[in-house]
């Protein structure tokens, strides 16, 4: 709903956030909004219950566009507006977030009109709840952040209507689990879905309606048209878990726009670096997919970690491809007990066979493992500008 749902504005960034910032000292504004959401970080849950409460009362025919069970939908909103200010004054990496966003949010049925009432209880939730940060300066900076917020958003959920709905259906045509944890998914959209490999969308279950999970392709676009999702059940994950234990052939699901930008620069001769954990491998085969379609040579490298060796549940067909493709290396890194893979960690695997510098990186998979791996790829040469991820305060490819 509106520009306070975390999860609908997820996206690829580069590391640094993601068009080289300055260094310029933090604006006024974002100085003001950063105290104010320092003071309320710690009654974060309090406050956004505080405002859907309002906003509930305010207009109770909004509350059917939200998820029965509001938990997750309270800690998005306290996550969206941590990556506004993280951003505010980076208007590139927040207007591509805040266009995913608007875009995102018309699955829900959110109209341009709603967002006037939704600012007007964000401020009563944040005067409430922000203490001595909160006066007439903070009112007027989280206004005008605020009223530019939203006009994106509008302006971006518009110009979308013109050219695609607001989701797609999709019946399940392939159901495959991998392991006991992991579903290869193949999906038959009702029209063409247009997007580009490395992309990622939200998905919803007739199981749980109006809960939106992400998950990334794991294919490049193909000429069939059929999708593919890698899916790990998660615990208290209710999408992963019903696609994974509950979803079988014939069953339809609602898929929202693609979005993220951890795509690849077919301009560019320059090598690729890919590391993939877990289910984070599944946009790291259609970024090698989409490099072979492109029938481009530049080196490809890929890492694809696990915990154990059963969990490198695609490893056989990036094998098959490192056969056919003799640009391609794939490196399984196997954390404990290895016996098909190198034993340790991925980032120290990164590092081990660097330096990278005439590489780009690009990473998919848990948080810590994106942030390790990051730090790996800058110490062997790839500079941070160059180096691509789905992490954003929110991860995808890989949630619930």
């Amino acid at each position: 709903m509106t520009a306070i749902s975390a999860g609908d504005g997820a996206t690829s960034t580069t590391t640094g956030n993601g068009h080289g910032p300055d260094s310029r000292p933090p604006s006024h504004d974002a100085l003001v909004i950063r105290r104010t959401l320092a003071e309320i970080e710690p009654v974060a849950d309090k406050a956004t219950s505080y405002f859907y409460a309002l906003l509930f009362v305010q207009a109770p025919a909004l509350r059917e566009l939200f998820p029965a069970a509001m938990d997750a939908q309270r800690d998005r909103l306290f996550g969206a507006l941590l990556v506004a200010a993280e951003h505010i004054d980076d208007s590139a990496v927040l207007t591509e977030y805040l266009v995913n966003l608007g875009r995102g949010h018309r699955k829900y049925g959110t109209r341009a009109e709603h967002y006037p009432l939704v600012g007007e209880c964000l401020m009563a939730a944040l005067e409430r709840y922000a203490g001595s940060a909160w006066g007439p300066d903070a009112e007027a900076a989280w206004v005008r952040a605020y009223t530019t917020i939203s006009q994106v958003m509008i302006d971006a959920a518009a110009d979308d209507e013109l050219r695609a709905p607001p989701f797609w259906y999709a019946e399940i045509v392939s159901h495959e689990r991998r392991t006991h944890d992991v579903a290869v998914v193949t999906l038959r959209p009702d029209q063409p879905y247009p997007y580009r490999a490395g992309q990622y969308a939200a998905i919803e279950t007739p199981w749980w309606p109006r809960v939106w999970r992400y998950y990334s392709f794991a294919s490049s676009p193909r000429p069939d048209g059929l999708l593919s999702l890698h899916v790990k059940s998660v615990p208290a994950g209710w999408v992963s878990r019903a696609v994974v234990h509950r979803a079988r052939r014939g069953d339809i699901i609602r898929i929202g726009p693609p979005a993220g930008s951890m795509t690849i620069d077919h301009a560019s001769s320059r090598g690729l670096v890919c590391v993939g954990g877990s289910t984070g491998i599944a946009p790291i085969k259609a970024l090698v997919e989409d490099v072979a379609a492109h029938g481009g040579r530049r080196p490809v490298d890929v890492f694809f970690g696990a915990n154990r060796d059963t969990e490198l549940y695609d490893l056989d067909s990036f094998l098959d491809l490192e056969r056919r493709l003799p640009w391609l290396s794939v490196r399984p890194v196997v954390a404990e007990f290895a016996t098909r893979g190198m034993p340790g960690l991925l980032p120290e695997a990164v590092a081990q066979f660097g330096p990278w510098r005439e590489s780009d990186g690009y990473l998919s998979g848990p948080p810590q493992m994106i942030r390790k791996s990051v730090a790996a790829m800058v110490s062997a040469g790839i500079p941070a500008d160059r180096i691509r991820h789905d992490f954003m305060g929110t991860l995808v490819g890989s949630s619930q």
